[in-house]
């Protein structure tokens, strides 16, 4: 082959390459500001708690939660590859915060917004390990963690606490791989599901919550 074909083929192979590797990868888990929570199943362990559609932001819709002394949560199983997409994006609002909790205990295991990342144990996410992201009702230092109440399993991450952003929208983005790792010590390279849940059984408060989309990303 004549030199200067070679020379412009290893150009055209290195500018797709390029192309394909800068362009971000996004594996939408949650379309709510589209009304649409296709795959995502109820498990019920207290009574009822309420989801529903309701205006989000720019014109958009969210996944309203509403809880009243019940707990239940949203589940999506999926297995999610991590060296592909480690990031985990979604957005959420509280009306409130709960009052006069030790979330370390049992009876103060409530949240007004809670999102779970299970590595296993199928349905039973409450089991499995997993790392629990929450709104904390308590004053709590940025990225503070806990041991969950119930189980040793899953860990507890506050990642919004208290007052002081209440009634506003809230974005996160977690480079889980690392999470993981820091919580657990291991280098984990998939998730078998997300949950989301609003729980107020073991107080008998109420809370109400909103969620935006919640995406993996690769960067």
């Amino acid at each position: 082959m004549n030199k200067k074909y070679l020379i412009v083929a290893a150009a055209c192979l290195w500018c797709t390459f390029t192309s394909v590797n800068a362009a971000p990868v996004t594996l939408m888990l949650g379309n709510f500001t589209a009304g649409d929570k296709t795959g995502w199943e109820e498990q019920v362990f207290n009574g009822k708690t309420e989801y529903a559609f309701t205006p989000g932001k720019k014109g958009g819709r969210a996944l309203l939660v509403r809880s009243a002394a019940s707990a239940s949560a949203l589940h999506k199983r999926m297995i999610i590859d991590l060296t592909k997409t480690p990031y985990l994006n979604w957005a959420w609002k509280i009306d409130s915060t709960l009052k006069g909790l030790d979330e370390t205990t049992k009876k103060g295991d409530d949240y007004p917004a809670r999102l779970y990342v299970v590595m296993s144990g199928g349905l039973k996410f409450w089991k499995a390990e997993a790392v629990n992201y929450v709104w904390s009702s308590t004053e709590r230092a940025s990225n503070a963690t806990w041991p969950n109440a119930y189980t040793e399993n899953v860990v507890m991450v506050a990642v919004d606490s208290g007052d002081s952003k209440v009634g506003a929208w809230v974005t996160h983005k977690r480079n889980l791989r690392d999470d993981l790792k820091r919580y657990f010590g291991k280098d984990v390279e998939s998730i078998d599901a997300v949950a989301l849940m609003v729980d107020t059984d073991n107080s008998g408060q109420k809370a109400t919550s909103y969620y935006g989309n919640i995406y993996m990303s690769s960067e």
